[in-house]
């Protein structure tokens, strides 16, 4: 019994020091990056990426910062972006999962086929195009960045494998005391999928965060670019001028914190979505197990 105890103990510390080891590992990559961002770019050609700055300057966010009404206008539009694509994309993501759960619907089997079907294949990028813009002319509005993600046939299984588990007695039993189709969804299952809910939200959300690619296709309106595009393009200037002087082209970088102004990009780019996860931690434990158990 002691031997056992003992070696319990033992297995419990590797543990742990492997899990330190992997968080050290995960952690410095990014606080390295906090370092850059708030180094001069000479000292960065000089001594290279250290982990506390040689001299502290906040020189790249000023410079971010200058079209400072052009980057919260930015910010807001992202924002508003993700909150509305993330509540449209779980309404419809857990409306398409609940009706494939349903053993009393005739064309369960053939609507998983057909969600199944497009995770494995897609009409690609032309047609994809041409349906936003020729078919439903949404280019240059706000729903060109929000629909396009609406559904993904992935986060559709995920939460599929997850209602599978509840059981069908409580739908029949609510349908006994005269609920409604839409009053037992609303009412019964999404209260019980809340862990699969924030999982699937979460991932939702960081994509609509993250996406710059619908607004390069779709966005000409200045005033409906979103944070990751705009970011984008400060760093494309700062290349372009880069590149400029490697063509002889007579341009000051002097003033540009080319490299530090990276780094800064990348903090503001991830900054609220690193906040935000930790809110979410549990329910994304939970629906990533269950949801895989069940899939």
């Amino acid at each position: 019994m002691q031997v056992s105890i003992e070696s319990e103990r033992k297995n419990n510390r590797m543990i742990v020091l492997f899990f330190s080891i992997v968080s050290i590992l995960i952690i410095l990559p990014v606080l390295y990056i906090v370092s850059v961002s708030l180094s001069y770019d000479a000292d960065i050609s000089r001594y290279g990426y250290q982990l506390v700055p040689h001299r502290v300057t906040f020189l790249a966010y000023t410079y971010i910062f200058q079209t400072s009404n052009a980057l919260l206008h930015s910010y807001m539009i992202t924002a508003i972006v993700t909150v509305v694509g993330t509540f449209l994309s779980l309404i419809l993501t857990s409306s398409i999962a609940y009706v494939m759960t349903r053993r009393d619907y005739r064309y369960s089997t053939i609507t998983t086929f057909f969600v199944f079907f497009t995770l494995l294949f897609n009409a690609g990028l032309v047609p994809s195009y041409m349906v936003v813009t020729n078919l439903l002319h949404m280019q240059d509005t706000i729903w060109a960045l929000i629909l396009p993600y609406g559904v993904s046939a992935w986060f559709t299984m995920l939460m599929r494998g997850f209602m599978q588990g509840l059981p069908f007695e409580i739908i029949e039993s609510a349908k006994m005391d005269g609920s409604s189709e839409l009053n037992t969804f609303i009412r019964i299952i999404l209260p019980l999928s809340k862990p699969a809910l924030a999982t699937v939200g979460l991932f939702y959300a960081l994509a609509y965060w993250n996406d710059w690619w619908l607004a390069l296709l779709y966005i000409d309106n200045e005033n409906l670019i979103p944070l990751q595009y705009f970011l984008q393009r400060i760093l494309s200037n700062i290349q372009f001028l880069t590149t400029s002087i490697q063509a002889g082209i007579n341009v000051d970088l002097t003033k540009i914190p080319t490299e530090s102004s990276r780094m800064a990009i990348a903090i503001l780019a991830a900054g609220p979505m690193l906040f935000a996860f930790p809110f979410f931690q549990k329910y994304l434990i939970k629906g990533l197990t269950v949801g895989a158990v069940k899939g």
